[in-house]
């Protein structure tokens, strides 16, 4: 459980699925900001529109404009509040999700319930933090999110292992678990356990004997597979299905 701990909220378990990370090193990110609190957006807008690789490209203020406002701007990253009054954020996130070359999304609420936490991850969030997370972890949170990666608070962290520590052999999430995992190669397997574990792409190069380039090709593989969006949402599959 440390290395899920430990690594998951440096970073080290997230990637795009289905397409390349945005080409952040060009050009800012673009982000939208979704929130029906219209002094909490000033207060996004204020804080990253002042960072030079980050950019506001568009406000929304309920899960209901999103993908309208997403088709029109076009963001890198969506900044997505929960409770909203017509489509709250995790209904939105599963519809950006679906897209086929979605937006990272970064779920950041005052709410983090463990049904919260796990539906917004398994629904393909990049991030998920509390608003009293201090405006430099923000930005960089976004910073790591656009990049592919993933971002998870302290709180979120601690939710994520007692979910992993409470299942049973009886649990029908684990069977399932267990079943998609059974269908995957022996490298793949292995490169799954890794990311289970908490592994960068460097790492998990060096413990299988690979380049980081194959690393990458196996976890693109495996997303493709699995039918999921990014690592985290592997590293969920594997300790549901108890590997590790």
């Amino acid at each position: 459980m440390a290395a899920l701990a430990g690594d998951v909220t440096g970073g080290g378990v997230g990637e795009q699925a289905r397409s390349e990370p945005p080409d952040t090193a060009l050009r800012p990110v673009r982000i939208l900001i979704v929130d029906d609190d219209a002094l909490v957006r000033a207060g996004l807008s204020m804080i990253l529109g002042g960072t030079p690789d980050l950019t506001v490209v568009g406000e929304a203020a309920d899960g209901s404009e999103v993908m309208a406002v997403t088709a029109a701007c076009r963001p890198d990253v969506v900044l997505m509040d929960i409770r909203m009054p017509r489509l709250d954020g995790l209904a939105a996130t599963e519809l950006l999700r679906a897209l086929p070359r979605p937006p990272e999304v970064l779920v950041l609420t005052t709410f983090d319930a463990d049904e919260h936490v796990l539906r917004a991850l398994r629904a393909g969030a990049g991030g998920f933090l509390l608003k009293d997370t201090p405006p430099a972890e923000i930005v960089r949170a976004v910073r790591r999110v656009a990049a592919g990666e993933a971002t998870l608070s302290p709180t979120v962290t601690r939710t994520l292992i007692a979910h992993v520590t409470a299942g049973t052999a009886a649990d029908p999430r684990r069977d399932r678990a267990a079943q998609l995992l059974a269908g995957l190669t022996e490298r793949e397997r292995a490169v799954a356990v890794a990311l289970g574990r908490g592994r960068t792409n460097a790492e998990i190069a060096a413990e299988l004997f690979m380049s980081v380039a194959t690393v990458k090709a196996y976890v693109s593989r495996l997303l493709t597979r699995l039918d999921l969006n990014n690592r985290v949402q592997v590293a969920l599959l594997v300790h549901d299905a108890g590997l590790v």
